[in-house]
């Protein structure tokens, strides 16, 4: 619910925000969809656009800050994907949706861009005459409060026309009128805008060749040129800048040639870098910026070391940032959103062991209004099971992170485990909140997520030592991590169960058919069973000869990998779940992985349980799904391994 209303001055009245007692909380707590995710300011910092979930299905609200509830607008998106949403000016905004279609046979996803009037009253869906598949890149907003984008876009979805490059056209977002800015070239898919609107880059790939070429121009009017070409068979890489700063021919780019990604300024004539910016403490790499507001400068960069930081360039956030930080004492703070000025935020509050709420602070007043909960059950008064990073040797030797969860008020020694690897797997688990592991945690397990070799933000490194380890050291590291968790004497061996989701389903799948005798029971959402259909699959979409050379270079032979061709070695009993609408891993994985499992000659109910959800997606858009998940996987573990 919205709460603008709630005035908390320095926090004193958070933790008396009442939650439910930990003795009456049930399953459906822990599936609850966030009350509030990714909240954006206008410019003017008066109006907040947020996606919301109202009786348990999402929607894309827009309210007025002053006038709280009575000035909210909910849209809801049907079966569109309600993809992001992003402030054009102080009475419009655009939306990015997915959905997906049925072309020539096949299903295809199509994206879109809608301009959204901030009083609900009008929506329009932009360069809709002419779009062909992908028209959702949305490459520079004017900063002068006129209601124009750029929007790169395709208008064929056939390879031989010329219009399958997209081309980059200027939209007033109120009326959805197109004016031409640039024109589409072969191999080129990405382009990139200045701070004022002027197309300078484009990315052009080919396939076939497996080559890229980097265009660019100093201005909106000279002619692009070639200025750089990479060989991805020979991995050659280019540098394409973050952002273009205000001095002419100079900009900020991103570089790991230091063994991290790191913020270093960039000669766009001479194509080097300079003077490096920032560098994440700690041996991590930086992730997103946050540009200053003439768009031309950094107001800050993020990263994530044990959990999420920030370090703001400006000074004035970064004041802000320390005051919040002491306030809140153990929690953390992040600023999310701000008004153009930087006078008017929205900052999260919350922890690994609370999802926390989102407040309103108007700097010139000094107050932190609560805008929204994130949880109804899970207020800020609440702390679930505790979370800490711990840091294990791999069999070889590597240093490996791992987030360790322990159930509140239970001796952590000898507790069962569960062990739960991450999806991606170019990814990585910190210290933030997370459903899954919490609800775990209050049924009594100990929880374990290994960053294993290959996960993301660690350096260039140690993502590499997971090249062509997919199910092999990769998995090894999972094992390594329950050896540890028992030697310190917190897990019992005998009660550890494997639980993970997409690349950590397969994870999942790969432990019960190979180290079956480590593990007690497995369960798999939406993994990935099949390497080879998995690439079969992929190969429809544009330049899936380099995401098969990718593919190879991970695991160089699928079938020796995939847990589908070994059926019969299935040796711990494992649940499998998979969403019928999922469109990142198609639902045959799973389905087809229990066909084989039935063949092997394994009995339902007992080796193996397939469940197919009709509605479900990839990343758990309705709670009733979320519901039937926790519901599903807690009556397995109750039967194969009980807390």
């Amino acid at each position: 619910m919205l709460l603008a209303q709630l005035s908390v001055p320095a926090f004193a009245q958070t933790d008396a925000i009442k939650s439910v007692p930990p003795e009456q909380w049930r399953i459906e707590a822990f599936a609850e969809l966030p009350l509030m995710e990714q909240p954006e300011l206008s410019p003017d910092g008066t109006r907040i656009a947020a996606r919301v979930a109202i009786e348990g299905q999402l929607m894309l609200m827009i309210a007025s800050v002053a006038d709280g509830p009575n000035r909210v607008r909910m849209l809801q998106l049907g079966e569109n994907d309600l993809n992001w949403w992003s402030w054009v000016n102080d009475e419009w905004l655009i939306a990015g949706l997915g959905s997906e279609t049925n072309v020539e046979g096949a299903p295809w996803s199509i994206s879109r861009v809608a301009g959204i009037k901030a009083d609900g009253s009008k929506i329009n869906l932009l360069a809709k005459a002419t779009a062909a598949q992908n028209a959702d890149d949305v490459i520079w907003v004017a900063r002068d409060g006129s209601p124009r984008i750029l929007l790169s876009y395709q208008t064929s979805i056939y390879g031989n026309d010329l219009g399958f490059w997209p081309r980059v056209d200027e939209v007033d977002v109120t009326t959805g009128k197109l004016r031409a800015v640039v024109q589409p070239r072969q191999y080129v898919m990405s382009w990139y805008a200045d701070a004022a609107g002027a197309v300078r880059m484009g990315i052009g790939y080919d396939d076939s060749i497996r080559t890229a070429k980097l265009l660019y121009r100093p201005d909106g009017r000279s002619s692009f040129r070639v200025v750089d070409r990479a060989n991805r068979r020979r991995d050659e890489s280019m540098v394409v800048p973050m952002l273009f700063t205000a001095e002419p021919g100079k900009a900020i780019a991103s570089d790991d040639h230091e063994g991290t990604d790191a913020l270093y300024e960039f000669d766009l004539n001479r194509l080097e870098l300079g003077t490096k910016i920032f560098a994440a403490p700690g041996y991590y790499d930086i992730g997103g910026v946050e540009r200053d507001a003439a768009g031309t400068g950094l107001a800050g960069v993020r990263f994530t070391a044990d959990g999420p930081g920030v370090h703001w360039f400006d000074p004035g956030l970064a004041k802000v940032q320390a005051d919040i930080d002491k306030a809140v004492g153990n929690r953390r703070a992040r600023i999310v959103s701000t008004s153009r000025d930087h006078s008017r935020m929205i900052v999260h509050v919350g922890s690994a062991d609370q999802p926390g709420a989102y407040y309103y602070y108007d700097t010139s007043v000094g107050v932190m209004n609560l805008l929204s909960l994130i949880s109804n059950s899970f207020g800020p008064g609440t702390h679930l099971s505790p979370v800490k990073t711990i840091r294990y040797k791999a069999r070889d030797g590597l240093d490996i992170a791992a987030v360790l969860t322990l159930p509140k008020d239970r001796d952590p020694k000898n507790l069962p485990l569960i062990l739960m690897p991450h999806g991606g797997p170019f990814a990585r688990d910190s210290e933030e909140w997370d459903w899954w592991v919490q609800f775990f945690a209050y049924r009594g397990y100990a929880v374990l997520q290994p960053n294993y070799r290959g996960s993301a933000g660690y350096g260039t490194a140690f993502a590499a030592k997971g090249e062509g380890q997919w199910g092999l050291a990769m998995q090894d590291d999972l094992n390594d991590a329950v050896d540890w968790v028992v030697k310190e004497g917190i897990a019992d061996a005998k009660r550890v169960c494997i639980v993970g989701g997409s690349y950590g389903g397969y994870a999942a799948m790969r432990a019960a058919q190979r180290d079956g005798a480590k593990y007690r029971c497995a369960i798999s959402y939406a993994g990935v069973s099949d390497l080879s259909a998995m690439v079969r699959y992929d190969s429809r979409f544009l330049n899936s000869g380099r995401g098969k050379d990718w593919m190879k270079a991970q695991a160089p032979d699928f079938a020796a990998v995939s847990p589908i061709n070994f059926a019969t070695q299935f040796s711990a009993p494992i649940l499998l779940m998979h969403g019928k609408k999922d469109r990142r891993v198609q639902v045959s994985q799973s389905r087809e992985m229990a066909e084989k499992l039935k063949a092997a000659g394994k009995v339902e109910g007992r080796d193996y349980i397939y469940v197919e959800q009709p509605l479900a997606d990839h990343f758990f858009s309705r709670q009733a799904d979320r519901l039937d998940f926790l519901q599903r996987v807690d009556a397995f573990l109750k039967q194969h391994n009980p807390a």
